[in-house]
């Protein structure tokens, strides 16, 4: 059965321009059709139907293989061309998403909507898998937002632990995948930050592919209208709309990896150490602290704010903490953070957004739930 690109969500300011959805695969009988007998030519008795097999083909049994061999060939090139943008694909739905289980499951289904239509009729390939990629990860949208307004307490994105700062393993890989003009556009896409997914939650599904695509990897608006099926003005337009809500609910910052790792440290010891008043100095007087244990672990089920509140809460958590927690600190989408492990199982990820001095903590996300943290897999050395 073919495998078709969902069609976008839309919305009602956003009219989406009509667009053929790709074809499936060709029909079965036409991949490798038999090749007709020559002109006078005799088939040899092996091949010559025989009484009761009157619908059975005269098949030239050489060509055949020959056509069986060009078909995987095909297949083994688009093995190959998934296989190439595969990190990019992740990267891009899972800035969408924010899970790592819907994001492997759309991936798949990319997968076999890729295998099922071939390279037939595909110029680019890379803008064909985003396409496919993009609009199954928006379709999907309803049910993930079902789930989620039934979720125990704040709901986190998953967290990434990767080495090189990419949280998400795109690097030179993914560069590599869309070629050296876009390597640029991926360098952007590492930087998506914990903090900042949790941001891009407040926004509609259409408004946050458009500003993943945009802001995040690079793509013009003319690139964007053809993967979401839209008019470039359509896209200006919710493209606009959407950096306002994003720069409206957190402004830009830089600070330095060493400043924030140093920071972490700084609050892990004064939080393990059970040190209040060492706590209370590097949280910001607004401080906000998200925990998200998914109704498993201890977690508030409202974010906490304010730094006495904050404080008194970490205080009161790390009192029932386990006893051999072990703490690694971990690039974390991008990010330096804490990962803190109960033996050789991961406990809890600890992610800090720090002020714009540098010095104080004004956002705290931490992501204890075991099913978020299945995927994480340590294998960096400490140091």
């Amino acid at each position: 059965m073919p495998h078709h690109i969902p069609p976008p969500p839309t919305e009602d300011d956003d009219t989406p321009s009509p667009r053929p959805a790709p074809a499936g695969p060709p029909a079965e009988d036409s991949v490798n059709p038999a090749p007709d007998e020559a002109e006078g030519a005799a088939p040899d008795d092996a091949a010559r139907p025989q009484a009761g097999d009157a619908a059975r083909p005269v098949v030239d049994r050489a060509a055949s293989f020959q056509a069986d061999g060009v078909a995987g060939r095909v297949a083994d090139e688009a093995t190959e061309i998934y296989a190439a943008h595969r990190e990019l694909l992740f990267s891009i739905v899972y800035n969408l998403l924010g899970s790592v289980a819907d994001t492997e499951d759309v991936l798949q289904d990319t997968w076999l909507a890729w295998a099922a239509h071939g390279l037939d009729g595909v110029e680019k390939p890379r803008a064909y898998l985003v396409r496919i990629a993009v609009n199954t990860a928006l379709a999907r949208q309803a049910a993930v937002a079902r789930r989620r307004e039934t979720y125990p307490g704040p709901w986190l994105p998953e967290p990434l632990v990767g080495a090189a700062g990419t949280g998400f393993g795109a690097g030179s890989g993914a560069a590599a995948a869309v070629g050296e003009d876009a390597a640029e556009d991926v360098a952007r896409g590492e930087a998506v930050s914990l903090a900042m997914l949790v941001v891009l939650e407040t926004l509609t599904p259409l408004s946050r592919a458009v500003f993943i695509l945009h802001e995040v990897f690079g793509y013009p608006h003319t690139e964007i209208a053809e993967i979401l099926d839209r008019s470039p003005a359509s896209v200006r337009q919710v493209a606009h709309r959407a950096k306002l809500h994003v720069q409206a609910r957190r402004t830009r910052r830089s600070v330095d990896p060493r400043t924030q790792r140093e920071a972490t440290e700084r609050f892990l010891s004064a939080a393990l150490g059970g040190d209040l008043a060492a706590l209370m100095r590097i949280l910001a007087p607004d401080v906000t602290m998200w925990s998200d244990g998914g109704g498993v672990r201890r977690a508030a089920l409202r974010p906490v704010e304010g730094r006495d509140k904050v404080a008194r809460f970490i205080a009161g958590s790390v009192r029932r903490r386990p006893e051999d927690l072990d703490v690694r600190y971990r690039t974390v989408n991008g990010d330096p953070s804490a990962v803190l492990f109960e033996g050789d199982a991961p406990f809890a990820v600890m992610v800090l957004d720090m002020a714009a001095d540098g010095e104080h903590v004004e956002g705290i996300y931490a992501v204890s739930n075991p099913d978020k943290l299945t995927h994480l897999v340590d294998d960096e050395p400490d140091g």
